[in-house]
């Protein structure tokens, strides 16, 4: 949407405020907030390892990340560039192009816990859903389908609904959320975009997280050069998983590995090729290999556990659109 942007249902949210500026019981809450992250991190990373996943640690400055464009649903002010050893570098906007060159050459299956910093226009700071600092958990699997990886996720979720009722009964129960957070029946649906556009119009997804009680799937879906497109066809290969009344909290696509598409594609959509240099040199020498993979948005995940109204409120220094605190 290009218009201010308002949940449907959250509306005029109180921002969260600085840490030091809070007291009393919203301390405690912000206490309990963090028990509850401590412990999703704790079973997702788990979860990965014992899946065969090895850990990569994040970037922070490269030449090459995501462009986030021509997705309808980007929305930055500003890119931030600085120059390092006289080379034009930028903070990472998604680790989208490591992984892929990272699980291709070195590890077939990888996942990290990445930072991501979008200057978001100052507006979305109303929507309660964005930031301008955040951190994802991103995955990558050699070789694999998009329908591994809704699999694999329809399975992280609700074992991670199942450890929290479990293992933060006492958390979710000060935040008065045990009695709502449900445990998934699995397979977590999927719709079509299309099929989704027909039935509520172009603002199909601010309605839709509103029609759903449990995490839905939608799939083919308009975006960047990366995520695999079938030209004779004209269907998109990749899947966002929406949260009930929240909204979007993974986004992730099979992947383009050929030089010819990738090429074409960047062309087509007005992509800086020399932003991508390294990509298409290993796309061209064949050393880019098919994979699928994901990036969860840790805060709004953790966001939807604790009913909170804005996703700023489980950061413990918030990142809001339009607002600089000191710290």
């Amino acid at each position: 949407m290009q218009k201010r942007e308002i949940d449907l249902e959250i509306g005029e949210v109180d921002l969260p405020k600085p840490l030091e500026q809070i007291s009393g019981n919203e301390i405690e809450r912000k206490m309990y907030i963090a028990k509850v992250m401590t412990k999703t991190l704790s079973y997702l990373t788990q979860t990965f390892v014992e899946n065969g996943f090895e850990w990569l640690l994040p970037v922070v400055f490269s030449k090459s990340t995501d462009p986030l464009w021509p997705d309808p649903g980007a929305s930055i002010e500003k890119r931030i560039e600085t120059e390092v050893y006289g080379e034009t570098v930028r903070t990472t906007l998604s680790m989208i192009v490591h992984k892929i060159v990272a699980s291709s050459l070195v590890m077939p299956k990888l996942f990290t816990l990445s930072p991501n910093v979008r200057v978001e226009r100052r507006e979305r700071r109303f929507t309660g859903w964005h930031l301008y600092e955040f951190t994802q958990l991103d995955f990558e699997i050699r070789g694999a389908s998009s329908s591994d990886v809704i699999s694999f996720v329809d399975s992280i979720i609700k074992g991670l609904i199942f450890y929290l009722k479990k293992n933060a009964r006492e958390e979710l129960k000060y935040l008065n959320v045990y009695d709502n957070l449900r445990v998934p029946e699995l397979p977590l649906k999927v719709y079509d975009r299309i099929w989704l556009e027909k039935k509520y119009g172009q603002e199909w997804e601010s309605i839709f997280k509103h029609e759903i009680s449990e995490p839905s799937w939608i799939i083919n879906i308009p975006r960047e050069f990366y995520d695999y497109e079938d030209f004779s066809t004209g269907q998109w290969d990749n899947y966002d998983l929406i949260l009930p009344k929240y909204g979007e909290v993974l986004s992730g696509s099979r992947r383009e590995w050929e030089y010819d598409k990738l090429l074409k594609k960047m062309e087509r959509d007005g992509v800086r090729k020399e932003n991508y240099l390294l990509l298409l040199k290993l796309a061209r020498e064949g050393k880019i290999k098919p994979s699928a993979g994901a990036g969860i948005g840790v805060e709004r995940l953790v966001c939807w556990i604790v009913g909170s109204k804005h996703v700023g409120e489980v950061q413990l220094f918030p990142k809001i659109p339009g607002i600089v605190y000191d710290l």
